[in-house]
């Protein structure tokens, strides 16, 4: 869980017909599936950064530990000089673990969520007055417009949160070599989400105060704010599970009886027990992220882990 979308408060139009185009499509033919970027909006974002202060949602505080712990080292595994560039930024809060001890040249977040992209931008720049920030507005799993590097800098990509568990594994193997294409001569660090008991995920996915089931929900209550859409909220449920076969938490909005949804001109004839699959979350062996990097043309170096083996952040090299 974490980071995608392609638009965000006061974003394009354009964004709002991708929406409107691929619910459409989610609604009217299997797989009825739908990518979890549609998930942040600014609503979203802040419902995100709820379930990341959760007692169940182990993945945050526990890469937020191991960042803490090891930011000596990671700057001195990535080097001096560097340009900082992290995918899918949201809130700015891990990056803040790193920056005393990697000293970029500058701070490139990358992020969606416009509105929310800039305001923590802006705190950003006055907890460290040093650093350059230049926040980029786009959809980091597209094309993304860049400025030119630095002179003399090495990129450096941060994508922590094991936001690549929720690509499918052929995405995640694309964005691994578009990343290893984009910052040649410098590196990425990545989250990964560990393999565990199926009852650890299964809690931190179905948090007793239901922060994660409004997460889900939002989805269909975006379409309600921008593009008119009439779902009644009260009639889906929050579904999340392990899917052991895939290695993989999925989410789901499960219809609760026959029900009847208008959306962009269209009447749509939703039965009770309709699913619409809305993201799925892959777990990782350390090995089995070592390899996808390897192939994707990262060279694998140091890992980190918490000690209990839940969650790990990996060091790649772009040869």
């Amino acid at each position: 869980m974490r980071n995608l979308g392609p638009t965000g408060t006061g974003a394009d139009t354009q964004g709002g017909s991708e929406l409107l185009r691929d619910l459409q499509l989610a609604l009217s033919k299997p797989p009825h599936a739908i990518s979890p970027k549609y998930f942040y909006d600014a609503q979203g974002s802040r419902l995100f950064d709820r379930i990341c202060d959760l007692p169940e949602y182990y993945p945050t505080r526990t890469e937020w530990g191991i960042l803490s712990e090891h930011a000596a080292e990671i700057a001195e595994v990535t080097g001096p000089g560097t340009e900082l560039i992290e995918f899918g930024a949201g809130s700015l809060s891990k990056v803040r673990l790193l920056l005393n001890d990697m000293r970029p040249r500058r701070y490139l977040p990358v992020d969606i969520s416009v509105d929310h992209l800039h305001r923590a931008a802006a705190s950003l720049r006055a907890e460290f007055p040093w650093l350059e920030v230049a926040p980029v507005a786009g959809d980091y799993t597209g094309s993304i417009d860049l400025p030119p590097v630095a002179w003399g800098a090495r990129r450096i990509g941060f994508f922590p949160g094991s936001t690549i568990g929720n690509f499918t594994p052929s995405e995640a193997l694309e964005f691994l070599r578009r990343a290893a294409q984009m910052l040649r001569g410098g590196g990425l660090l990545i989250g990964a989400d560990l393999l565990k008991d199926p009852s650890v995920l299964d809690a931190a996915y179905n948090d007793a105060k239901g922060v994660t089931a409004d997460f889900n929900k939002n989805l269909l209550a975006r379409a309600n704010r921008e593009l008119g859409a009439d779902f009644e909220l009260s009639e889906w449920w929050h579904s999340a599970f392990f899917n052991p076969a895939h290695s993989r938490v999925e989410m789901h909005l499960i219809s609760r009886r026959d029900q009847r949804v208008h959306l962009g001109g269209i009447t749509f004839e939703v039965a009770e027990g309709f699913s619409l699959h809305t993201e799925n979350s892959y777990k990782f062996s350390i090995e089995g992220l070592r390899g996808l990097a390897a192939i994707a043309g990262f060279r694998p170096h140091t890992v980190w882990t918490d000690d209990r083996k839940l969650f790990s952040v990996h060091w790649l090299i772009a040869p």
